[in-house]
Order: structure tokens, then sequence, then C-alpha cells
């Protein structure tokens, strides 16, 4: 009995040690944009996303699990409380039992591990675990992807908007001053209805843009556990002063992509189905079972708890299925089968991570070359508006030509924005391929 205790202490310390891994998500990627908006919704999401905490009480079962596989390891013991109430014949035969007694059976059970089948079996539900811990922080990383993504996609509405307010403002002067030049016969009602459909379509890209902002605002407060009647108390930065802080490496290690938790996650479930086939061979093996038997009773002459009211059994010996009906062997082929899927899948996946850190990298290169060139063009337009202006002070040219010139600056700023939050969106995009570890 005392070793059976030091055995549970012992393994409860070992399984104690195994449960302390907890998932700490690489957040100090998104601090090196310097927003501490983002920072504070970062740290909402992880404390108040439903999904999350869903997925945490999943990795509890888990643990749970290997718990309760442990179990089967260790001997078993339990107590039953009956009353008997027996009629016995009546004559010359004297019968000294009660015909009212109460019967306390213990009964034990164990089944010596000498196949280390049992143990097979919790170092499986271990790798189980071990998988759903690298599943919780594929969850973690998605989640911190898809804030910071909304978030940048905030402020580049925030942007946009704003110089789409500027497009529309300069959009209706030009059709008001068109009308005067109608009404003076300058030009034509086609012209002037050219001009007023231009001016509509503005008014529908503002709206639209609105529309989507409101969208995007709405799956940001669910991100982090708000209601998004809240939406309105969302504060922000601008895009222009929101950028990475750090340099983005041109070419990616291979370690770092097999580190990936999807990667490590099918790698558990491959080792699991690995023990699994071996704890399926061990099924064609005898069991060696030991049973106990103790059981305490008032029948009898004797005092309740003594040896002369109680009777005991101990039964040890070997048990072989002789005809399951092909189970165990069926049972076999279905684990080896488990084990090629996973591998395929894992095979797959490592081909799919490659694929996406190749696809985020290349990305990344373009995007900063379209950015480049949409700054250039901005530029360039800037030089643009200035001669216009320094024109419009001459006289050489009109308030309307001014106003197109305006316009088309605005355009170009709002191609640039784009461009901009195109790229920070690839770098969440990298750190989302390499398993946060950008």
């Amino acid at each position: 009995m005392k070793f059976f205790s030091i055995l549970i202490i012992i393994s409860m310390q070992f399984l104690n040690c195994a449960f302390s891994s907890a998932i700490t998500p690489n957040i100090d990627f998104f601090k090196n944009f310097n927003d501490e908006f983002l920072t504070l919704y970062i740290t909402k999401a992880l404390e108040n996303n439903h999904d999350l905490k869903q997925t945490n009480h999943k990795v509890e079962q888990y643990r749970l699990e290997i718990k309760k596989s442990f179990s089967q390891e260790l001997p078993q013991l339990s107590v039953a409380g009956n009353y008997l109430g027996a009629h016995f014949p009546q004559g010359d035969m004297n019968f000294l039992l009660s015909r009212n007694s109460f019967i306390l059976p213990f009964k034990t059970s164990y089944e010596p591990d000498f196949l280390l089948k049992n143990r097979d079996k919790t170092k499986s539900a271990k790798k189980l675990y071990q998988a759903q811990l690298a599943n919780q922080k594929t969850a973690y990383i998605s989640l911190l992807s898809d804030v910071a993504s909304a978030y940048i996609n905030i402020l580049l509405f925030d942007s946009l908007i704003k110089k789409q307010y500027l497009i529309l403002k300069n959009s209706e002067e030009n059709f008001l001053k068109n009308e005067n030049k109608y009404k003076y016969g300058i030009i034509d009602s086609s012209e002037l209805n050219n001009i007023k459909q231009e001016l509509i379509n503005q008014k529908t890209i503002l709206e639209n843009l609105i529309k989507n902002q409101k969208s995007i605002i709405f799956n940001f407060c669910t991100l982090i556990g708000e209601s998004p009647a809240n939406s309105s108390d969302i504060k922000r930065s601008t895009l222009e002063n929101f950028e990475y802080t750090k340099v983005i490496p041109e070419t990616i290690s291979s370690d770092l992509i097999y580190n990936r938790p999807d990667l490590i996650e099918i790698e558990n479930k491959l080792k699991s189905a690995k023990i699994d086939i071996r704890i399926a061979k061990k099924e064609f093996f005898p069991t060696f079972a030991i049973n106990g038997f103790l059981a305490f009773d008032t029948a009898g002459c004797g005092n309740f708890f003594s040896w002369e009211s109680s009777f005991a059994f101990l039964l040890a010996g070997l048990t072989q299925d002789i005809f399951t009906g092909g189970k165990k062997i069926a049972n076999l082929k279905i684990k080896k089968a488990r084990f090629e899927e996973l591998f395929e899948m894992y095979k797959q996946a490592d081909l799919n991570a490659i694929k996406e850190v190749n696809n985020a990298l290349n990305i990344i290169k373009y995007d900063k070359k379209t950015e480049q060139n949409a700054k250039y063009e901005m530029y360039l337009e800037e030089k643009n508006f200035k001669n216009s202006d320094k024109k419009l002070k001459r006289g050489t040219i009109s308030k309307i030509d001014f106003l197109k010139s305006e316009i088309t600056l605005n355009q170009k700023e709002q191609l640039f924005a784009n461009s901009k939050a195109s790229r920070l969106t690839s770098y969440i995009t990298l750190y989302k391929a390499l398993g946060g570890q950008l």
C-alpha cells in the first residue's frame, strides 16, 4: 500500500509538470508599430474573445483526458452498502445467520501493465494534449492577426473617407461652376449631365466607404469582445502615423517554418497515432488481472468489521480472447490507416507552410515597390497642384481646372494610402505564416 501511495504521488507530480505548459503569444511584434491603441486592443482580444475562451476550454478537456487515462494504470477500489433480507428453511437444521443484515463489500481490481499498454494509452493522450496546445497557439495567432489587420483597415478607411469628403466638396463646387457655364450657353446639357454623373459617382463612393468601414468596425468589436453597439467608442491613431519600426527580413530560415504550431499539431497527432498502432498490436496478447473482494456483514455471529463476520477472496489470472469477429484486426488496420492519413496531412501542411511564407515575402516585396510608385505619383501630383495654384493666382487657368487638379491630388493620396495599408497588412500575413515568430 505504501508503494502504491508513493507511486501515485510521483506520477501526479510528473503530470502537473506536463500540464504546466502555457501559451505565450508573441505580442511584441505588434508593439513594433508603436501604436498604443493597437496594443490595447490586442490585450482586450486576448482577455475577452469568446472563440479563444472556447479553445482554452477544449485544451482543458484534453488535459483531463491524460489524468483519465493515467487512472487506468492505478489499482481500482470501490465499496458498496447493501441490505440483505433472506429467508432460510425451517426444521431441525440450526441456522445462525440473521435474516436481516447489512453487507459492506470492498472490491479492488488491478491490471499489472506488463506490456505497458496502459502506459502507451497515457502517452498517446499526452501527445493529443500537446497537439491541442499547438492548436490553441494557432487560434491565438489567428486572432491577433485578424485584430491587427482589421485595425489597419479601419485606419485606411479613415484616410480614404477624409480624402473622399474633399473630392466630393470639390466635385460639388465644380458642378456649380459648370452649371453657371451651361446657363450662359458655354457648355451644352450633355456635358453638364456628364459632370453631374461624376458628382453622383463620388457620392456613391463615399457612401460605400462609410458602409464598408462600419462593417469592419463591427467585426473588430466582435474580435476584441466588445458589443458592436459601442463601435463609436473605438479610438485609433491615423494611417499617416502608423508604421512598422523594425526591419522585415527578406529571407526566412526553414527552422521557423517547421516550428509553426499547425505543423507541430499534426506532428503530435502523428506521434499519437503511431502509439495507437502499438496499443492495437498489444490487444492481441492476453491480459493479466488481479481482483480482490473483502466483505463485512452483520449476518454472522461475529462483530461487524471482525474476521468472524467477513469473507474474502483474491483472484489472479490471464484472460485471452478466442474469437472477436475480426474486431482486433480491423482496429489495427484502422489505426494504421489513421497514421497514413495524418502522414499525408503533415506533408501537405508542410508544403502549404512553405507556400504561405514565400507568398507573404513575395507580396511584401512588390507591395513595397507599389507603395514607392504611388508615393512618387503623389509627389509629382503635388508639384502639379502647386503649379496650378500659381497659375490660378496669375489668372492663366480657370477655377474649374484648379478644382480638377485638387481632385486628382486627393485621388493620388488615396492610392498611396491603399498601397501603404496593403504593405502593412502583408507584414501581418507574414507574421501569421511564420506562426507568430516574426
